[in-house]
């Protein structure tokens, strides 16, 4: 997956207008502007594509954290320059403040079944010897069983 692809998801999901995602943007510190939005959401085959870097991403879900969680006292977190679907499900989870048991049940929505084993595993740090990366399938079904529990009158329309 892309960084705009889960932007895009994200958005769908949380039902983001663009003036909110440049608000999400704002909680982080950082300002972007309608364009910019714009140009991120447009699909990769469409003119004025533009891919979002990883820093851009992890700014809207340090942003998202705040706007869930209320923001940190103090100093904001730092975008991560790198970001791998690991960190993403991490800020995610984070974000809507879901325990293990609520990130299954939400991974049953789109018939996908994960171990509480498997589950600790994303959330570990890479150096840990049961740490697994996270694939984009499990990103995917994360981001659809949020979509199917937070809009379920939409669990048709999947965000392409």
């Amino acid at each position: 997956m892309t960084n705009n692809d889960i932007l895009r998801r994200i958005r769908y999901v949380f039902d983001l207008k663009n003036s909110a995602l440049i608000e999400v943007f704002a909680l982080a510190e950082v300002s972007v502007s309608q364009q910019q939005v714009a140009a991120w959401l447009k699909k990769e085959e469409d003119e004025g594509f533009v891919p979002m870097a990883d820093n851009e991403l992890a700014a809207f879900l340090n942003g998202l954290i705040a706007l869930k969680r209320g923001k940190r006292e103090g100093e904001q977190p730092k975008a991560e320059a790198k970001l791998t679907n690991n960190m993403v499900f991490q800020k995610l989870r984070i974000a809507l403040n879901l325990q293990a048991e609520e990130i299954l049940a939400i991974m049953q929505l789109v018939d996908f079944n994960l171990s509480k084993h498997e589950l600790s595993a994303f959330f570990r740090k890479p150096e840990h010897k049961n740490y697994r990366e996270c694939q984009n399938q499990i990103l995917r079904n994360f981001l659809m069983g949020l979509q199917r529990q937070l809009r379920p009158n939409d669990s048709a329309a999947e965000v392409e």
